[in-house]
């Protein structure tokens, strides 16, 4: 114990030495009328900040925290920008609550792709509070907060506000079927639903986790979907739209739900457009490749909706199971069950009429293939007695006939034969087919 605090005393003075070192040379730099001082103080300061990164990257969390403990305001901000990302949040953990604040308020820049709303309820409405920093989030009585792509830090603020540990969006697929519908010991409902994102450059699945915490809804992924925005929309406009969190999350799911239906109306258009195609006389190979691709592509939509409203239905039936809807709220949860049923009707006869789309391309493709195979088979069947005959041609015996006659009369000869037999032959095969085909086509035919 008492080199640990020996340990701690010393990094604390070489800490202090590098910060005094910074604050002198800067003070000289600015103290001098010297040329390019913003280039020598920039330089100075880097190199400063490589030796201070150093020894922080050699000592603990612990260590480190109380380091920060026993620094002056400024310096502990300086020392704190130098600490890495990665590592603040374990930092953060060992210090005491009123130093914790202080650093957990700085303001820096964060990603456009990272987004915090915060809603409360306001004369019957949702109203979306701005917030920058933990202190705004703590001073507000939230209904629904939607973090999207949160960073670490955020997290932290909802742990220590609201005593809530919500997962990180890049995890939510490694948790396995059986743990996605949970309570914890405290009481909160932990949900983790698949969500359709439907565009024209993408088509996916979007796990969102969902997080009942007393009053508050939690909601975490790591992409904007439209069912959020729309969500938001009616709810900020429609006054008594929801009451309280849970609300909100059957709104979600129910506005999923719907979401989920003008996804399957594009389908099934998107198929009457693929099905004017099929049902056509005639197709070439490739007219029939893109129709195939674009059924594929239809099929995979499908089946993500039809994947999507069967976690939605588990969603729901677990909340009616555990008994934390009202009367009002269940008959909501009912209506909502009743519309994926319709959506279930309306799946199957969309896997059906893809599945018939698909064989009728597939069977033009064989067609295709009969008529390239009919044609090689008549040229196998009139070529071959003119193989017959040039192999004949092509013996002494011919020439033994032929003796006395002058060769080009004899070999010209002998091609206008070939021809003409080729002729006879094609013609033959014409014949018998265009007697099959009136045979085919006759009244007594069509009866049998």
């Amino acid at each position: 114990m008492m080199n640990d605090r020996h340990h701690i005393k010393n990094n604390l003075s070489d800490v202090r030495r590098l910060l005094e070192r910074h604050k002198l040379v800067e003070n000289l730099v600015h103290r001098q009328d010297m040329q390019h001082h913003e280039l020598v103080e920039s330089l100075v300061h880097k190199q400063n900040r490589v030796e201070l990164q150093k020894l922080l990257d050699q000592l603990e969390a612990q260590p480190i925290a109380l380091i920060l403990e026993a620094l002056p305001h400024d310096d502990r901000q300086i020392v704190w920008q130098i600490v890495r990302d990665e590592r603040k949040e374990e930092i953060r953990r060992e210090l005491p609550d009123a130093v914790r604040a202080e650093l957990v308020i700085e303001v820096k820049h964060r990603s456009r792709n990272t987004t915090i709303r915060v809603f409360d309820l306001h004369e019957g409405r949702l109203r979306q509070i701005p917030i920058e920093t933990k202190e705004d989030l703590a001073r507000v009585n939230p209904v629904w907060i939607d973090l999207v792509k949160p960073e670490d830090e955020q997290l932290a603020w909802a742990r220590d506000i609201f005593g809530v540990d919500l997962p990180n969006p890049e995890n939510l697929t490694d948790l396995e079927t059986s743990a996605r519908f949970y309570v914890e010991v405290n009481g909160e409902v932990h949900l983790h639903s698949d969500f359709l994102l439907d565009r024209k450059d993408e088509t996916h699945n979007v796990a969102v986790a969902f997080v009942l915490n007393k009053n508050t809804l939690f909601s975490v992924r790591d992409k904007e979907l439209p069912v959020f925005r729309l969500q938001r929309l009616r709810a900020r406009a429609e006054s008594g739209y929801v009451s309280e969190a849970k609300d909100v999350l059957l709104d979600l799911y129910a506005a999923e739900v719907e979401y989920s239906a003008n996804a399957l109306e594009d389908v099934y258009a998107e198929l009457e457009e693929v099905g004017r195609q099929v049902f056509r006389s005639q197709m070439t190979d490739d007219e029939a490749a893109k129709i195939l691709a674009a059924i594929a592509e239809e099929e995979d939509l499908n089946g993500r909706i039809r994947r999507n409203v069967l976690d939605t239905r588990r969603a729901l039936s677990f909340l009616m199971r555990g008994r934390f809807l009202s009367e009002l709220q269940h008959a909501d949860v009912r209506e909502i069950l009743r519309d994926i049923e319709s959506l279930d009707g309306h799946t199957a006869f969309l896997f059906n009429k893809i599945n018939f789309q698909m064989d009728a391309t597939v069977g033009f493709i064989n067609v295709n293939q009969n008529k390239d195979i009919k044609r090689l088979t008549v040229i196998s069947v009139i070529f071959m007695p003119l193989n017959l005959l040039a192999g004949i041609g092509g013996m002494s015996e011919f020439t033994m006939m032929t003796e006395g006659i002058p060769w080009p009369i004899a070999y010209i000869s002998f091609a206008v034969g070939l021809i003409t037999i080729g002729w006879i032959t094609y013609a033959g095969l014409r014949f018998f087919e265009n007697r099959k085909l009136k045979n085919n086509s006759s009244p007594s035919h069509r009866v049998m």
